[in-house]
């Protein structure tokens, strides 16, 4: 009986020792599976936020664009003859004022 007891206390240890390997192993590997599903999920955000740059880039040379138009002199100039009935004074009708 004592020959018995013996023989199972390594074998015993030896189990404890796979077990914790084995325990150790899976959560290693939902570890992994977990990073994994974590990259993937900010690279898909990460090329959101970089369609998203992409678009408002775009917009806002769009607005410069638009911008520039709507302040051209020749826009004002017109805006200000067909709208505000305005023209350029004649040379009789200008006032210098010297101080």
């Amino acid at each position: 009986m004592k020959g018995a007891a013996a023989s199972s206390a390594p074998a015993r240890g030896k189990v404890l020792l796979v077990l914790a390997l084995t325990v150790a192993l899976v959560g290693s590997a939902l570890s992994v599976s977990y990073s994994v599903h974590q990259a993937r999920k900010l690279t898909a955000a990460s090329q959101q936020l970089q369609r998203e740059h992409d678009r408002l880039h775009t917009e806002w040379g769009q607005l410069l664009l638009e911008q520039s138009t709507w302040g051209s002199y020749a826009r004002v100039e017109s805006v200000a003859r067909e709208q505000l009935n305005m023209k350029q004074p004649t040379g009789n009708e200008r006032v210098v004022v010297r101080p």
